[in-house]
């Protein structure tokens, strides 16, 4: 089940909620939580009911270990449990590396080595990526001592909670569970519905209007570039930025239902997007692009390697033995790896090119109109040439888009802009340069990374939401709009990590 379809939006929420509400109101908190997650546990069982048991065997054996971490701190006990802590671990790479990567690690076998290993072909368990990250992370803490009393059932839910199971935001059990806790969660708020819906239909509208209104044109590019057909330049760099734009708002739009869906609960999910395409810098770009997964990268992994506190040449290592492994994660093929790669090396030039301006005595904090423009061209470019691999089948259909683009195979011939979508491309561009974000467009409400200068004043369109007549009818708008084009064919891009 998708958020985008109307078995969601006309059945499985209002029925949800309209029980959760009843429970709770009444004063079965544990009946309510239990019904959440009898209702996610379905949501997730519609795409294929018999991956429920992996589902059901990582909660079952990550809750085990995990509360016998904690145990072991509340004993004062903890290091002679880092043994567990390793196996709770391979557990969960073991079950990933399984189901994501065996394949890809029996097909490079073969090619290295002319072997004939044959695997069955395996079926990605949905968001497999996410929550097995969300339960390394529980390990973790519960291994510092970090975790309080926890019973299964509510563990259960901080995992298969409906909003962020399938593509996150990758949120903490200390964030989560708290807010459970709350009598005021279980009882229904004007104010928690409005703002609710407001992220929902908006996120709804970046996904169905301007993501799904790119991804026919995106694709005729990108299946041409795999049977070796080269556009000229202008068509090839085209469909390059059009998945850029297509990507970010089928994954922030995505995250913003799920951040409407656990507010309309009375929960608060951590953002995930804070205008990527508004960055100056790769360096910038990365701290507002899939924000949950990089802060998780950075707590579990580049600073346990380390971090910069061992030296420049320790540090540029751990972050692409990162950035690496980020790409890895996102997909098994040379292609994702290569992808991460990149981004590891274009943040170690910017990190050297900022410490030559300092050293300069230019301040790198300050950059004037033409440096901000040309800084975002600059960053939003390297991205999209990066994520022709990222989006690309196979890396010989990368290339073939890559020496187009470059004009390597010629510079005028092939196909016609006029075929190209470019009224929602010059939407989602508007949209992505111009507009707030929605946490900043539900300004006082909501914060944007908790930092100033993602304020509202930084966008060209400083338009605020307030729960009024104009929004009502502008959002019941949107909704229709939305309604009327649920029957096409669509799927999040990120369900497949």
């Amino acid at each position: 089940m998708i958020f985008n379809s109307y078995e969601f939006i006309l059945a499985f929420l209002p029925v949800t909620a309209l029980v959760f509400f009843i429970l709770g109101r009444r004063g079965f908190h544990e009946a309510a939580i239990f019904w959440l997650v009898l209702a996610s546990l379905f949501f997730y069982g519609w795409w294929e009911p018999r991956y429920l048991v992996v589902l059901f065997s990582s909660i079952a054996v990550n809750f085990l270990v995990g509360i016998n971490l904690q145990k072991a701190f509340n004993r004062n006990q903890a290091p002679d449990n880092k043994p567990l802590l390793v196996a709770g671990i391979v557990f969960n790479l073991c079950l990933l590396g399984y189901f994501k990567y065996a394949n890809f690690f029996i097909d490079n076998l073969n090619a290295a080595t002319g072997t004939e290993f044959v695997l069955h072909t395996i079926v990605l368990p949905l968001a497999i990526s996410f929550f097995t990250f969300q339960q390394i992370a529980f390990l973790c803490d519960s291994y510092r001592g970090m975790i309080k009393d926890l019973s299964l059932l509510h563990y259960s839910l901080f995992v298969t909670f409906f909003p962020q199971l399938i593509a996150g935001p990758i949120v903490h059990h200390s964030f989560v569970l708290p807010q459970f806790a709350k009598a005021e969660t279980f009882s229904p708020r004007a104010r928690n519905i409005a703002i609710g819906l407001a992220f929902f239909l908006l996120g709804l509208f970046k996904k169905v209007i301007i993501a799904d209104g790119l991804s026919g044109h995106v694709d005729v590019v990108f299946s041409n570039a795999e049977e070796g057909v080269a556009f000229g330049p202008l068509y090839s760099w085209f469909g390059a930025y059009a998945f850029t734009l297509q990507l970010y708002f089928d994954f922030s739009g995505y995250s913003d239902m799920a951040i409407g869906l656990g507010r309309m609960f009375g929960i608060k999910l951590p953002n995930n997007f804070c205008s990527p395409y508004k960055a100056v810098n790769i360096t910038d770009f990365w701290r507002r692009w899939h924000m949950t997964l990089t802060s998780f990268l950075r707590d579990y992994l580049y600073i346990p390697l380390g971090g910069n506190r061992k030296g420049p040449a320790r540090r540029d290592l751990n972050m692409m033995i990162v950035l690496l492994l980020s790409g890895f994660w996102h997909g098994a093929s040379w292609n994702f790896v290569i992808w991460g790669g990149m981004h590891g090396v274009f943040l170690i030039i910017n990190r050297y090119w900022r410490m030559l301006r300092k050293s300069l005595g230019q301040d790198i904090e300050t950059t004037t109109i033409p440096g901000k423009i040309i800084g975002i061209w600059l960053t939003v470019t390297c991205w999209a040439v990066s994520l022709v691999l990222f989006r690309a089948p196979t890396f010989d259909g990368a290339v073939v888009l890559l020496r187009s683009m470059f004009g390597f195979d010629g510079l005028a011939h092939g196909a016609s802009l006029r075929s190209a979508p470019l009224l929602v491309f010059s939407l989602g561009t508007f949209v992505a340069i111009a507009m707030p974000n929605l946490h900043q467009l539900i300004g006082g409400v909501e914060k944007c990374c908790g930092k100033g200068v993602y304020s509202i004043k930084h966008s060209l369109i400083p338009v605020t939401w307030s729960p009024n007549r104009l929004w009502a009818t502008t959002l019941a708008t949107i909704f229709l709009l939305c309604l009327m084009l649920l029957d096409r064919p669509s799927e999040f891009l990120y369900y497949q990590f």
